[in-house]
């Protein structure tokens, strides 16, 4: 169940789980260390990916650099 449960980990950052995929993974959660730490690990993965890709880009000139 585990390498399911990691599979709609995964899944769930990409697109909306289905309400039966939803259930199964909190039920798993609800029961599997191991499980709750990668979750944890993908939540914390996906928001610093955000992060970086909001950023602005240092090629790009900012506002106070300019003349």
């Amino acid at each position: 169940m585990c390498r399911r449960a990691t599979e709609l980990m995964s899944q769930r950052l990409d697109r909306p789980l289905r309400w039966s995929e939803r259930i199964s993974l909190r039920f798993h959660l609800s029961m599997c260390g191991a499980c709750c730490q990668c979750n944890r690990q993908f939540e914390l993965l996906h928001r610093a990916g955000d992060r970086f890709t909001s950023a602005p880009s240092a090629e790009e000139p900012s506002s106070s650099n300019q003349e």
